[in-house]
């Protein structure tokens, strides 16, 4: 699987308080929680966002609380990839399992806004195209490959016990 697309940065700790604010939580609707993701760092993120693009930060992503509401609204707003320094765990596995790539790579200084990244997920490379330069990653297991392809645990889940 290949994902290209252009950078959104983000700095270090980005909870999910800002990724989704609470008072959104009343909905499990993709496409009303898209229209408030990272509203209080970057009002109408969405409008922003094409199908394909990615999400680059520091350390610590996806910290607070373990609502699923978070990573949901960022794969609603069409972003497919986020690289990190480091994620949370919970937010790690959250958004595996509603299929979307989450990729940790160590230093993700050189990377900037608006760069356009080719993401290999299967090989674990990241060629920034903007830049030139490139960057490995450990790939994921075969079975969680086969869980983002799918589009989710659950998708996943439901053709294997067929």
């Amino acid at each position: 699987m290949k994902i290209k697309g252009r950078v959104f940065k983000f700095r270090d700790n980005i909870d999910t308080d800002v990724i989704i604010p609470a008072k959104y939580l009343t909905s499990q609707d993709p496409q009303q929680l898209k229209l408030h993701c990272f509203e209080p760092l970057r009002k109408n993120f969405y409008k922003e966002v094409k199908i394909g693009d990615i999400i680059v930060a520091g350390k610590n992503f996806g910290c607070g609380s373990s609502r699923e509401h978070a990573p949901l609204s960022i794969k609603a707003t069409g972003i497919r990839c986020i690289i990190a320094s480091s994620f949370s765990r919970i937010f790690f596995r959250n958004a595996i399992n509603i299929g979307l790539v989450v990729i940790q790579l160590p230093s993700v200084s050189k990377i900037k806004e608006g760069d356009v990244l080719e993401v290999d997920v299967e090989k674990g490379k990241i060629l920034n195209i903007t830049s030139k330069q490139s960057y490995e990653f450990t790939p994921y297991p075969q079975f969680l490959q086969e869980i983002i392809k799918k589009g989710g645990l659950l998708k996943w889940l439901s053709i294997k016990l067929q």
